[in-house]
């Protein structure tokens, strides 16, 4: 099923001088072909030290890779590890990926949702750190649960139930796994062409056959413009059809959060709520939308997969593939110990409710983790009375929130303090869930 694309033991020659390709790129000049192969492969190996790729990430955080630049960058950390090969599977593979939001759980339906239209969704995400969710945390809610799967087990599931979500094994872009923890702590997080070349490096070694990308925008969004969330999406079509690997983007709104609950096993189930044909109407308007635009990619148009939702199907197949990975879809999700209501001070119109006010709140509650080694309360997290447009009256619940550690409320709730705003009048149009599509 893959193909080593490294030999992660052997020796490295050194052909350039770390110092004067930082001096370059300082400068704003451009790179080599083989000076970009040698900077992953020297990084990858130890051969650079990590302050000098600090100052490198820093240096391409302020005058950035050209297009040449950056689709090489990507092909060198793809090829610094493994590549996943389904060309074996009996039906096509697509997968998608979002750049993460507050109560963004749309891979628990709509991987499943796929699958019962005929289409094989290897899923390979991960855990979430700061405000945003991770879908792996989400899962690992449910009772026996698994995310490591071995690259046998992974296509025996997907032959069989048609969908898994899993961790990436640590032989996928391993060039990958060391710049983003570098970019993690040298604030260079934001800058375009490193999270372009770090989203699509894994998903073009995990060797799906096309992609779709949710690339989220607004306050509680990475990308807080539609100008750099644009120029984003952009990068990544361009990076995965320059790789051959057919690539759409969805530009959605992340000014507000996604559904009624943003937190573990909170999420779960109103994931199953909207399997079941119920949820919020968002959370099922995202699914059904990104799940077309899978099914384009994969070649597989022939079913509306509204139909599939509202038939069971799709709930058939989450069943088999929670299983598959040793969970239980009956066993009763974790709730918390303690809760405490955050209510409405005044009557009025919710004219806006912000997504990474919310965010920051679930994970004080002990949602999320700070750091990649701190533990997550599957319970934790915020249950949404009331969203824009509502109408409420002065204390009614506009939020609950979750925890088992009660000491964590008072800095959820000043985490909340300027989340929500109501208003005599009523709310003005909202932005469109789905803003643009990129090809």
């Amino acid at each position: 099923m893959t193909t080593a694309a490294a030999d992660s033991s052997r020796p490295i020659v050194e052909q350039f001088d770390a110092v004067e390709l930082i001096r370059t790129k300082r400068d704003g000049g451009t790179f080599t072909d083989a000076e970009v192969d040698w900077i992953i492969d020297a990084y990858t190996h130890g051969i650079i030290a990590e302050e000098q790729m600090a100052a490198m990430n820093m240096a391409i955080f302020f005058n950035g890779l050209q297009p040449g630049e950056l689709l090489r960058w990507t092909n060198a950390m793809i090829a610094s590890g493994e590549r996943l090969d389904f060309s074996a599977l009996s039906r096509p593979t697509v997968d998608k990926h979002s750049t993460g939001g507050v109560g963004d759980k749309i891979t628990l339906p709509l991987a499943p949702l796929v699958a019962a239209c005929g289409v094989a969704v290897p899923q390979l995400s991960g855990r979430g750190l700061g405000h945003t969710g991770g879908t792996l945390d989400k899962l690992e809610a449910i009772p026996g649960w698994r995310a490591s799967l071995s690259n046998d087990e992974m296509l025996r599931q997907l032959e069989e139930v048609g969908a898994v979500i899993s961790a990436a094994g640590s032989g996928l872009a391993p060039a990958d796994r060391k710049l983003y923890a570098l970019r993690d702590v040298t604030a260079t997080v934001e800058s375009i062409p490193l999270i372009a070349s770090s989203i699509m490096s894994k998903k073009i070694a995990e060797g799906v056959g096309a992609l779709v990308l949710d690339v989220k925008v607004g306050s509680g969004a990475f990308m807080k413009t539609r100008g750099d969330a644009t120029r984003l999406a952009h990068t990544m079509v361009e990076l995965g059809t320059g790789a051959g690997v057919p690539t759409v983007a969805l530009l959605t709104d992340m000014s507000t959060p996604l559904g009624r609950t943003v937190g573990n096993a909170l999420e779960v189930g109103e994931s199953v709520e909207v399997l079941a044909g119920g949820g919020p109407a968002d959370v099922v308007e995202l699914t059904v939308a990104l799940a077309r635009v899978m099914l384009t990619a994969a070649g597989r148009d022939d079913q509306d997969p509204a139909d599939i939702l509202a038939s069971g199907k799709a709930m058939d197949v989450w069943r088999d593939m929670i299983r598959a990975q040793g969970g239980d879809p009956d066993a009763a999700l974790p709730t918390a110990k303690e809760t405490q209501v955050v209510r409405a001070e005044r009557d009025g119109v919710v004219t806006g409710l912000d997504a990474m006010a919310v965010g920051v709140a679930a994970w004080r509650l002990g949602a999320g983790r700070a750091r990649k080694e701190d533990h997550v309360q599957a319970a934790a997290g915020v249950v949404i009375h009331a969203k824009r447009g509502g109408r409420v009256r002065a204390g009614e619940p506009l939020l609950t929130l979750h925890t088992d550690t009660p000491d964590r409320f008072p800095r959820a709730v000043s985490a909340l303090q300027d989340a929500y705003t109501v208003a005599d009048a009523e709310a003005s149009a909202p932005v469109p869930l789905i803003i643009e599509r990129i090809d």
